[in-house]
């Protein structure tokens, strides 16, 4: 099961399983309750220690209680999940019975029509956006830059979606259009559209599959503790950095043609040779026109802001306490498409700039509904399955339960924190909860 850590430095990881039946254990802390599964714990009623955080304590030593399981099933306690981790809603456990395709086929026909002019509606908004933001980065005073910036980086994020589209062959009933469209949209953020495709097929097939997911791995405890001096940055970037850790992913995953099947090598390297030559000439251009400075306004400030939304995005969708990475031979399409996916609404401006990207479960649950389908088809799966569904608001106690709890991989929590395993090494996380709101 092991996993490359070089690549699991730059990868984002899964969550604390939700309890189940007789083997839940509640310990009680200042912030809560947090369950523990243990067979043997519950029967001898032995005294179990574990590390919890909170904000005027570094450590806490909990005493695991036995409870009646049907507590830890109930929508109180569901409810309390919810509240401590910023969600609005933490779906029940789904059954084991149901397929995939039990819940795609209560999806009505039409959220899977390619509609060809909300598919260029969608590109006219985000050119549209971008060169709006373009402008006001070339005329603002200086303090509004960071402004700017937010809303450009934000705005090249939908072209981000709309290659996304395209790459799920959900923009166009031309494929040749798509690809077109597709390279296009990923020039601006130097993303090779052939290689991004390949490896999020297989992130789609296999989400929160232990080792298989292409997009977030968890970090594994054996690579944690035998790599003294990869680990400080380890918990830097899944700490502080982690809303930009997509960039590592993007280095990693995407340039490489060893991480391809020789069928795809072609196609990947013709992706690879637009992005070289939008650098080559754009970036030139930029810099002939503006100088360094102005390649740093114009195209570095935004581009960080898109990963800052690409990697917090992707976190939101697939880490959370109570949300679980399985291996292969436990894995079930359904609760990770499902049930493992979380819906999190934005500010409205985001989601019309994203183009509803964040109504998120549906696109896991069939990928071949096109972005601007995605609400009606949450709608529908609210109606049918809504009782499963996890769902979010935007908030700080939200980033923060992500940023501080999910690190790493423990099968009976689904995450360790990395305060637990490495309290002296941990600042960067103690600072974080520390210094971070904890509304939601």
């Amino acid at each position: 099961m092991a996993c490359r850590l070089a690549d699991s430095v730059f990868l984002f990881m899964g969550p604390h399983q939700k309890p189940s039946g007789s083997q839940r254990i509640l310990a009680h802390c200042s912030q809560g309750r947090y369950y523990l599964k243990g067979e043997r714990l519950l029967q001898k009623g032995i005294r179990h220690q574990q590390f919890l955080f909170s904000k005027r304590t570094k450590v806490l030593q909990a005493v695991a209680v036995p409870i009646v399981p049907s507590l830890a099933d109930s929508a109180e306690y569901r409810n309390q999940l919810a509240e401590r981790y910023g969600f609005k809603q933490i779906g029940e456990p789904l059954p084991e019975n149901v397929k995939l395709k039990d819940v795609i086929d209560t999806l009505p026909k039409k959220v899977f029509e390619i509609d060809n002019v909300k598919a260029w509606k969608s590109v006219l908004i985000s050119v549209t956006s971008y060169a709006l933001g373009l402008l006001v980065i070339s005329k603002v005073p200086w303090y509004l830059l960071p402004l700017a910036w937010a809303w450009t980086g934000t705005a090249v994020t939908g072209f981000f979606v709309i290659g996304h589209d395209c790459a799920h062959k959900s923009f166009s009933r031309n494929k040749l259009v798509e690809d077109i469209v597709g390279t296009l949209a990923f020039l601006p953020l130097i993303y090779p559209y052939e290689p991004w495709r390949f490896k999020h097929d297989q992130h789609h097939a296999k989400t929160n599959m232990l080792c298989e997911d292409t997009a977030w791995h968890p970090v594994w405890k054996e690579e944690f503790d035998k790599a003294p001096v990869l680990r400080k940055a380890i918990i830097y970037g899944y700490g502080p950095f982690r809303p930009w850790m997509s960039i590592g992913h993007w280095l990693i995953w995407h340039f490489k043609l060893n991480k391809f099947r020789p069928s795809e090598v072609k196609r990947v390297k013709i992706s690879l040779a637009c992005v070289f030559a939008f650098m080559a000439i754009g970036w030139p251009l930029i810099i002939f026109k503006t100088g360094i400075v102005g390649w740093i306004k114009f195209w570095l400030m935004p581009w960080l802001g898109y990963h800052f939304w690409m990697s917090t995005f992707t976190m939101v969708h697939h880490s959370a306490p109570h949300i679980p990475f399985k291996p292969s031979n436990e894995w079930n399409a359904a609760q990770a498409q499902l049930n493992g996916t979380v819906h999190c609404d934005y500010p409205r401006w985001i989601e019309i700039l994203c183009h509803d990207i964040n109504v998120h479960i549906p696109h896991h649950v069939s990928s071949r509904i096109p972005s601007y389908n995605l609400r009606a088809a949450h709608k529908s799966l609210h109606e049918n399955w809504g009782k499963y569904l996890n769902e979010a608001s935007w908030n700080w106690r939200l980033m923060k339960t992500i940023m501080t709890v999910c690190h790493v991989y423990d099968k009976e929590q689904n995450y360790i924190s990395f305060e637990q395993l490495a309290p002296k090494e941990s600042q960067p996380i103690t600072f974080l909860r520390k210094v971070m709101p904890d509304y939601a």
